[in-house]
């Protein structure tokens, strides 16, 4: 019986403002890498089709080079992909899907629906009952069609959507593009397969959310995913496997020092970041002087071997120890001013003067740090 291949929500064309120009261009251009993997997955697990539950693109304006790489990364798996719209990549009268059909390179093994529709192959024994979205936002269940749609006997029966399964996932995302949570029992279906949620979802044994292929965003729900599902015989339960396709892993960390060995374990931590890690990391508390430069050397070594990793230290208070203070030679008026931050330091009844007390000892006492490493190796 057949086995298939269930991925979604690719987001070709998606750009990644919020990072540099660098990372943006590798973190998009992983997008369509994502492609050719699971192309090179289908081919290897000898599946009979691959599932594409919508937002293929990101936008509708994407560009002809874009489009081109994209089918061209679909190459390694020659069989049968299936393809519906979603809510970023509507079927519109104008669409980035017209676009392409006018640039002729739509793959000939591509079979895509741009209405609801029942696409048969019966060499392959199984039915693709789609319900592609041709609109942003549309308000009815477009699945419930699949209830009242014939296929023929001993065939399987393969929904492909696009939304929000009703009362299942978070609800302010319950509003548009809605799918019964029942609607594999209501339209004998074998499988349900769904794009939108970005994670790797079950609803129930039959219905599934493979999730986008590739990690786009701070959120641990379980991203970077293709669902290998094979069925026995029509009725039988799916075999759901998830199979591995994303190259980055995005974490977004908060890491607060209390203590001198906070500064040690977060060190250890930075010294962990690989080629594959997109941080996002926030720093609060305080620590000392040789806390800070350990912080700061590790930042820097993090920095170059990450994807991308932005730090925001602005919670981080530099608490220069007695100690810290006296290496700095900071005698006289300096030593005047500097006792007088760090007395300000401790005000509670002023954040607003506290706060600005912090970043000047942190400036004054980073710059003295300098100047006396600067000294010692002229």
């Amino acid at each position: 019986m057949p086995i298939f291949l269930h991925t979604a929500d690719w987001q070709i064309g998606r750009q990644y403002s919020q990072f540099s120009p660098e990372d943006s261009s590798a973190i998009s251009e992983a997008r369509i890498d994502a492609v050719a993997t699971i192309a090179k997955l289908a081919a290897e697990n000898a599946v009979d089709a691959v599932i594409v539950a919508g937002d293929v693109f990101d936008t509708q304006t994407v560009a002809e080079r874009t489009l081109r790489k994209l089918f061209n990364a679909m190459q390694g798996f020659a069989g049968p992909w299936i393809m519906i719209p979603g809510n970023h990549d509507a079927a519109l009268t104008e669409s980035v899907w017209t676009h392409a059909q006018r640039l002729e390179v739509l793959p000939s093994n591509l079979h895509l629906a741009l209405a609801g529709k029942v696409i048969e192959f019966p060499d392959l024994n199984f039915a693709a009952l789609c319900a592609p979205l041709t609109q942003r936002h549309t308000y009815n269940d477009l699945t419930a069609a699949f209830d009242g749609w014939e296929t023929p006997a001993g065939m399987l029966r393969i929904g492909i959507a696009h939304g929000s399964v009703q009362g299942i996932l978070a609800e302010e995302i319950d509003s548009t593009n809605p799918i019964a949570p029942d609607r594999a029992i209501a339209a004998r279906l074998d499988y349900l397969a769904l794009g939108d949620w970005h994670g790797c979802k079950q609803i129930n044994p039959r219905t599934w959310y493979s999730g986008t292929p590739e990690q786009d965003r701070f959120k641990g729900n379980e991203p970077g995913y293709a669902l290998l599902v094979q069925i026995d015989a029509p009725g039988a339960m799916p075999v759901v496997t998830r199979l591995q396709t994303g190259r980055y892993v995005w974490q977004e960390v908060e890491f607060h020092l209390t203590i001198a060995s906070d500064a040690d374990q977060l060190v250890s931590k930075l010294d962990a970041i690989e080629g594959k890690d997109v941080l996002k990391l926030t720093l609060t508390g305080q620590t000392d002087l040789l806390g800070q430069q350990k912080i700061l050397g590790a930042i820097s070594r993090a920095h170059a071997r990450a994807r991308s990793l932005e730090c925001d230290q602005a919670g981080l208070r530099l608490m220069p120890t007695a100690d810290d203070i006296a290496a700095l030679k900071a005698d006289g008026y300096l030593g005047e001013v500097i006792a007088e931050l760090r007395d300000r330091q401790g005000e509670t009844a002023n954040p607003e003067s506290r706060s600005v007390a912090t970043h000047a000892l942190g400036l004054l006492t980073t710059l003295l740090a300098e100047r006396q490493q600067a000294g010692a190796t002229a």
